[in-house]
């Protein structure tokens, strides 16, 4: 990956959508009954679990590095903001 930063939930999208899938086609090959939770992570309401990277990188053919660390990238980025938000609200 390159240095710069890549967004999970867009990431997530453009995979699925380069790889021909729908998000119910996804969320079948998952287990799941329903594509609310591959729209959820697209919209970035929530995060896949880490136990369906490997199937996730498979299926949107990408390596399973480059989709953890997409996933890692997002993580801490939006724990600085939330660190950082109750940080400023000590001072109010």
């Amino acid at each position: 990956m390159s240095g710069q930063q890549v967004d999970l939930a867009g990431f997530l999208k453009s995979k699925r959508v380069h790889a021909g899938l729908s998000q119910g086609e996804v969320a079948g090959k998952l287990g799941y009954s329903t594509s609310q939770f591959v729209s959820n992570w697209e919209r970035g309401i929530s995060q896949p679990p880490m136990s369906s990277l490997k199937v996730l990188s498979e299926l949107y053919k990408c390596s399973l590095d480059e989709m953890f660390e997409v996933m890692l990238s997002t993580t801490l980025k939006n724990t600085e903001a939330e660190l950082r938000e109750k940080y400023a609200n000590l001072s109010k």
